[in-house]
């Protein structure tokens, strides 16, 4: 969704195993959307500021649902969302749905899974390699919905230059790629090709164990990016 001076992106993945989870991605993206709707006449006053009471709101809505309808589990789902605005972008997100930033054809940065993979990555437990096979790769310990109050981590403001990418998707698509590989197709065509191309090949990859795709890119060019 965008206004004159504003675009706002957001990829859910209801977490599968949950009841509802395909109920929590769709209540928590039109509630972001909703959101940024009522409040970016035309920019939003504190990106940082509505991210946080966005995805707070979010998680709060999941719980009023299963509470409404005597569920059992709250469905629960990941979600990355990004702001850009004023030659800026501004990102959160809670699970292991993800976003990149490319530019020049390098990864500049990209989110940190909340994940007990990624947790025994970062402590040299495992490798790369052994990540993209280990059993519990699916497990996550951040999502909204759910019983606890989830870990969100926020970007700074990231200025954007001209050509930058920011890749959002889900880790049906990313777990198909390393890193490198995911950049550097992002960087070397047009973006409706490699989304299209990296969503069929990630289908192809994985079979019959195919999960969820969705994928959102961006192509930043001032004051009128391509996405």
């Amino acid at each position: 969704i965008y206004t004159r001076d504003a675009l706002f992106v957001v990829v859910a993945d209801g977490m599968g195993g949950h009841v509802g989870g395909e109920i929590a991605a769709h209540i928590t993206v039109r509630l972001l959307l909703e959101r940024f709707e009522q409040e970016a006449k035309p920019v939003l006053a504190s990106p940082v500021l509505f991210l946080q009471n966005a995805f707070k709101a979010a998680h709060a809505a999941l719980g009023d649902y299963a509470q409404r309808f005597r569920l059992v589990d709250t469905p629960r789902t990941t979600c990355v969302a990004c702001v850009i605005q004023d030659d800026a972008a501004y990102w959160a997100h809670a699970g292991d749905s993800r976003l990149y930033h490319v530019r020049r054809g390098a990864l500049q940065t990209r989110t940190r899974d909340h994940s007990k993979v990624q947790y025994l990555l970062d402590n040299g437990v495992i490798s790369a390699v052994e990540a993209g096979r280990h059993p519990d790769r699916n497990k996550v310990f951040s999502c909204l919905g759910g019983a606890f109050e989830p870990t969100v981590d926020f970007s700074p403001r990231v200025p954007l230059l001209g050509n930058d990418v920011l890749v959002l998707c889900t880790d049906g698509l990313w777990s198909s790629y390393t890193d490198g590989e995911l950049v550097s197709r992002m960087a070397q065509s047009e973006l409706g090709k490699a989304t299209t191309e990296l969503l069929n090949d990630a289908e192809k990859r994985s079979g019959v164990d195919c999960d969820n795709l969705s994928v959102i890119a961006i192509r930043w060019a001032g004051s009128h990016g391509e996405w």
